[in-house]
């Protein structure tokens, strides 16, 4: 005979077993919960941002931009374009088979954003400012993004064959202009800084790109002279003589805050010039 405590005792047992299991399987789909969730949060790829350009009577062109490529150079950017600094600027330089330029503070290929235009508290608002260059030739390795038909990269100055540190300043000499790429251009792999490429509106991109010029430097004839403004001075060439107009910038991050891009003084290249060869400066 089977007694009642034998009973009791073997339903204990069973419920107690019971318990132990189920604490197993909520123990393994916990885990297994919690990996998923690291194994989604590690390959979830983050959106990257995607700049809207509005060309007053052209169109809309859509620029995906690169972070991890360069990371401050897009953080500037996107400062720039949402704090409203393009709006009303222009594509100052168009030249066929190679790239159109925009972004000038001034409309004619000169002039530096200011660090008020970050919008961000800071000594010294009205100073004007400049990037460091984020391509291999200034030392930074991780851009390796090529310069392809479609490609947005950072305009800079140029300034020649000066010493190491003179060079260096021209390469940390950008601070808004742009120009994006209208065919492929190898010889700037590596000393410019690319930053994204037109995902949208490519065919905007070369309307721009064939608009009249003032001239060209190659289409002169031999011998001439280019033309001079109403002062007597040069008129650079591949200049538009209707500039298409930047409507606006703006760019979205999908919530994703770049944070404020390192800035650098701007070097003041004319003065150098007037100290090192006549002793005084500008």
């Amino acid at each position: 005979m089977i007694s009642v405590n034998s009973i009791n005792s073997s339903s204990e047992i069973t419920f107690f077993n019971f318990l132990i299991i189920l604490g197993i399987l909520l123990l393994v789909a916990g885990i297994g919960f919690v990996g998923y969730g690291i194994y989604k949060k590690a390959t979830l790829k983050v959106q990257n941002p995607i700049a809207t350009m509005e060309v007053e009577g052209y169109g809309t062109i859509k620029v995906e931009l690169y972070p991890e490529m360069a990371p401050n150079t897009v953080a500037n950017f996107i400062k720039l374009a949402n704090n409203g600094y393009y709006n009303g600027l222009n594509f100052h330089r168009t030249i066929p088979d190679f790239m159109i330029q925009g972004g000038s503070k001034n409309g004619d290929g000169t002039g530096a954003p200011k660090l008020s235009d970050l919008k961000e508290i800071a000594e010294d608002q009205d100073k004007e400012y400049c990037i460091p260059g984020e391509f291999i030739a200034n030392g930074y390795n991780d851009n390796i993004l090529k310069h392809e038909t479609g490609v947005i990269s950072m305009a800079r100055a140029s300034y020649g064959n000066q010493s190491a540190d003179i060079l260096k300043k021209g390469y940390n000499s950008a601070g808004a202009q742009f120009f994006i790429m209208t065919a492929d251009n190898t010889s700037l792999d590596g000393t410019y800084a690319a930053f994204g490429k037109v995902i949208e509106g490519m065919d905007i991109v070369n309307k721009i790109k064939d608009v009249k010029v003032v001239y060209r430097e190659s289409e002169l004839e031999e011998n001439a002279e280019a033309p001079k403004d109403s002062d007597g001075n040069k008129i650079a060439s591949d200049r538009p003589i209707e500039p298409p107009v930047i409507k606006s910038i703006t760019v979205e991050t999908f919530g994703v805050d770049y944070g404020i891009p390192t800035t650098l003084d701007v070097f003041d290249y004319y003065s150098w010039l007037m100290q090192q060869y006549y002793g005084y400066s500008h």
